[in-house]
């Protein structure tokens, strides 16, 4: 009960970082099993974890990132994965955005290029049979 009266009023649990840590994995789990939801929020990620929006930031803090840093982070991750995918190709960019929960096209395509250093479609294009990509969210490269 402690616990939850800590993590309602914004405060560090009492149980230590370990405590935090297994809240901000119980956190980072719902996250990804609502990462399409484009109204996911830190404000409604606390309300289904019964804590408050302060205390949701400052478990996100103790890995040096904000809430929504790491989802857009995680979104722009599963699309750049799903662009490489034939069926992306077919469905189109855009789709594959919306799937991921981003709303705007062309809000994505920037936050996209700003992260990978080309346009979605560029990365789609360059995404051919053999091709890998690297751990560094560079282009594809050839095996």
């Amino acid at each position: 009960m402690v616990l939850l009266i800590d993590e309602r009023r914004g405060r560090p649990a009492s149980g230590g970082p370990h405590v935090a840590a297994a809240s901000l994995e119980r956190v980072k789990d719902h996250v990804m099993r609502h990462l399409g939801d484009p109204d996911l929020s830190p404000s409604r990620i606390a309300e289904a974890h019964f804590m408050s929006v302060r205390y949701l930031h400052k478990l996100f803090q103790l890995e040096g990132t904000t809430v929504s840093g790491w989802i857009r982070a995680q979104r722009l991750e599963r699309c750049r994965r799903e662009l490489l995918r034939p069926m992306a190709r077919e469905v189109g960019v855009a789709a594959v955005a919306q799937r991921w929960g981003f709303v705007s096209p062309s809000h994505f395509s920037r936050i996209f290029r700003a992260a990978y250093g080309m346009t979605p479609r560029e990365w789609q294009l360059q995404g051919r049979p053999g091709a890998h990509c690297d751990n560094t969210g560079g282009a594809p490269t050839e095996k």
